[in-house]
Order: structure tokens, then sequence, then C-alpha cells
């Protein structure tokens, strides 16, 4: 089980998008420890959300790491956008990039933490020949494209091995996919140590500091 810190990175796709500044602002006042940014193309994924120019109109607001999940085709033509837009981690699709290998030296190269993210279809192994350039693993637990769907259980056992070939690796292990109060605790216990929540945290009914407290309590109570 990992010994890394754990970390809740929520996402905005639930947030008012008219007040995103404050929203984002309010989850920072809440205790969390980055923002993930759910980027969507409407081509790899059949949505659209957030351009670089509205990550970085919010960079000066939350002093929090900001973290840009790239839902995208061609990535590598945007990595320096969300880069400049001050996202210090960049995580791209496997199954998106054609040359996974030199798009996560590229993310390096321009100074912030390469991440590969795979889907629920695509096996552990295709990280296996990435691990020297990897800061960041993200298991997919919901099929990429929109918030508010239904965590996959049968994604655990494909965290567990993930977190055996990280081991031993400055590596961070994320979920993402309808994590919540009642899911948390199964993808812990696998390894992961970094928890994207939306919709569950921002619908409690207590407020985002009760919910983004209860979460990092049953986190920290799955690895007891």
């Amino acid at each position: 089980m990992s010994s890394r810190p754990i970390h809740i990175a929520p996402s905005v796709l639930p947030a008012d998008f008219s007040r995103l500044g404050e929203e984002c602002g309010a989850l920072e006042d809440a205790g969390v420890d980055r923002i993930h940014w759910d980027v969507m193309d409407g081509v790899f994924v059949p949505n659209l959300t957030f351009g670089p120019d509205v990550i970085a109109s919010i960079r000066p607001h939350v002093s929090v790491p900001f973290e840009a999940h790239l839902m995208v085709v061609e990535p590598d033509r945007l990595l320096h956008r969300y880069v400049e837009a001050g996202c210090q981690t960049v995580i791209v699709h496997a199954e998106a990039c054609t040359h996974l290998h030199r798009t996560l030296a590229h993310i390096a190269d321009l100074g912030a933490t390469p991440g590969v993210s795979i889907n629920p279809h695509t096996p552990a192994d295709v990280i296996g020949h990435v691990l020297d350039l990897l800061g960041h693993v993200l298991v997919m637990t919901v099929n990429p494209g929109f918030g508010g769907q239904a965590y996959i259980p049968t994604m655990e056992p494909k965290v567990a091995e993930v977190a055996a070939m990280v081991e031993g690796h400055d590596i961070d292990l994320e979920v993402d996919g309808g994590i919540g109060p009642s899911t948390v605790a199964g993808p812990v216990a696998a390894g992961a140590n970094v928890l994207v929540s939306g919709s569950a945290l921002f619908r409690d009914p207590e407020g985002l500091t009760h919910a983004v407290a209860d979460l990092r309590q049953r986190a920290e109570a799955a690895r007891a």
C-alpha cells in the first residue's frame, strides 16, 4: 500500500462556471491539495470544457497546484499552453499519444510533471516502458467524457497492478471517476493516493469543507 500522502484533487466540472474563480477559491479554503482540470476537446471525448486561457485566468486567484488532464487528440500541440497557464502537472492519455515516450519527455522539458492516464479498457502494462519519465499515473474509474458517472469497481485490481509497477518510483497514483464517500476505500486500499472527486464534493449538504475532510478521513481509514 502506498505511503505517499493522500491528496484530494477536486474536479471543477460540477462548479458554477459563471463563478469559476470563486468556486476554485472555495475549494482551496475547504482544504483541497490541488485542482484537477478536466480538459475535453469534443473529439477524444464527447464533451467540451476548459481551454488554457480559462485556466490561466484562475491561476492568480488560488495558490494550490493545478493539474491538467488532457482528454484530447494530439495533446503535443497544446502542452506548452497548459504549462504556461500554470499547470504543474500535465496528464495525457496513453490512448491519444502515438509517441507516448516523446510526449512525456516534452512535458518534462517544459518544466512540468509528466503524467499518463489510462482508460478502463487499457491494460496497465502500457506504462511499463515509460516509468522512468513519469511522476503521475491516473487510472480512470469511469469512461472519460462526463462528470457524475458511476464508479467502476472492477478497476481496483488494475489500480493494484499499477501500484506494484510504480513502487520504488517517485510517482503519484491517482483515480478519477465516481470517487466519493461510498467508493473511496477500494482504490485507496489498492494503492491510490490522489483522489479526483467532483459531484460528491459539490453536492455534500454540509458543504465543501465537510466533504473534503470526510473524504480524506475515509481515505486515511482505508489505509489503516
